[in-house]
């Protein structure tokens, strides 16, 4: 979708400054905008609607329903398909805000400083169409539980891989397997949408083994072609209390060939804590066995050091959060550069998840990071297309 075909809200107490807005996006060749003078006039215009727009661009310091309360509840409401953050105020806060919409489902293309321009609108709303065949539309994506259940159960639920290249060679080394439904009717359903319902209904476990299952044999075949990758699965926090988890992981990596040392299980930060004691036991057993330990979206918990301590960790995972556009905000270049020094004084290896531009590519490189993955070396893709995948990233000209 083009910059032009969107449908486009601003919101914005300031009436020159929203008329400014208006206009640049009419430069653009926009020609769907609605707009709100405040936050609460915002809402009523989008609760009208009978389609939500595509974008809103929401200025944070209003009178009244102030951005921050706005942006909570179109997320609540569904009320929008992405936002987009507009002020002058303190990158920290802006980042903020963002990591709190996206905490609440919302999807958000990013930050723009004000005084807003046509260039930097231009950028912002690019990625829109950037982005949206990696995160479903919502509205299309109705289904009941037992129709989840069922699709689980058939297959429809297969890992898509996104790869993992190294910054000193550009070697593809790895994939990491994200889930995804694709259903009968050719659309393709994000996790963000099934997974909690499957671990909410006691599928988490399954849902995990059908990953590592499906994931390592599409490895053994890449093997077998001469491609020699490691695999990344995610293990949902609930699969922590599985006490037999670690070997009928080992059972389902062997069965297909696969040494658990070509498997890395990503783990997320909150997740250990839960249950300790258990979820300790099974992660040293896991590592006992050869499988590596990622610790996955590091930063955005709260006992991230902790967990280093305690966790017999081999790989430290950088948030998107903090990687995308790290390379043009001090602070999130603060973060990259103080974790990648605590991995490397720890003896881990470094991946750093969202890597889209150059910019970010090669700030990662100077700070010594070893492995990138992201939309700059490619998106997620179904098994059957990896190995094309790999072939383009290799011959970026042609």
């Amino acid at each position: 979708m083009s910059v032009s075909d969107l449908r486009v809200m601003v919101v914005e107490d300031h009436g020159f400054q929203r008329r400014i807005a208006l206009r640049l996006l009419a430069e653009l060749g926009v020609e769907h905008t609605l707009e709100g003078a405040d936050g609460l006039h915002a809402m009523d215009v989008l609760r009208q609607q009978a389609n939500p727009p595509d974008v809103v661009l929401v200025d944070l310091d209003m009178p009244g329903m102030d951005g921050i309360e706005c942006i909570g509840q179109i997320a609540h409401e569904r009320l929008a398909r992405a936002v987009v953050v507009v002020s002058a105020l303190d990158p920290a806060l802006l980042h903020t805000v963002q990591t709190m919409a996206r905490a609440y489902g919302l999807r958000v293309l990013g930050s723009v400083e004000k005084p807003l321009t046509r260039e930097k609108l231009e950028a912002i709303l690019s990625r829109y169409g950037e982005q949206s065949g990696e995160v479903p539309d919502e509205n299309d994506a109705d289904f009941s539980v037992t129709a989840l259940i069922d699709a689980l159960e058939q297959g429809q639920i297969v890992p898509w891989f996104q790869p993992q290249v190294e910054f000193g060679n550009g070697k593809v080394v790895g994939v990491e397997a994200l889930a995804r439904w694709e259903r009968t009717d050719g659309s393709v359903v994000g996790p963000v949408l099934f997974v909690p319902v499957l671990e909410r209904e006691g599928y988490a476990n399954q849902l995990t083994d059908r990953m590592l299952e499906q994931g390592c044999q599409w490895l053994q075949r890449w093997h077998q072609a001469g491609l020699r990758l490691k695999l990344s699965v995610n293990v949902s926090p609930l699969a922590l209390a599985d006490s037999a988890a670690a070997d009928r992981y080992q059972a389902i990596a062997e069965s297909y060939g696969i040494l658990p040392e070509d498997v890395v299980l990503e783990i997320t930060e909150s997740s250990v804590m839960s249950d300790a004691a258990r979820g300790l036991g099974l992660l040293a057993r896991l590592r006992l066995k050869g499988f590596g330990l990622s610790i996955d979206d590091f930063g955005t918990g709260y006992s991230s050091l902790a967990q280093l301590a305690q966790v017999p960790f081999t790989e430290l995972k950088i948030d998107k959060e903090f990687v995308f556009t790290a390379h043009a905000q001090p602070r999130k270049r603060a973060m990259v550069e103080a974790s990648l020094d605590l991995a490397r004084k720890l003896n881990l290896v470094t991946v750093a998840e969202g890597v889209e531009t150059m910019e970010d590519w090669q700030m990662l490189a100077e700070l010594g990071c070893d492995i990138a993955q992201g939309w700059l070396i490619g998106r997620p893709v179904p098994g059957s297309e990896l190995q094309a995948a790999v072939a383009r990233w290799r011959r970026p000209g042609s």
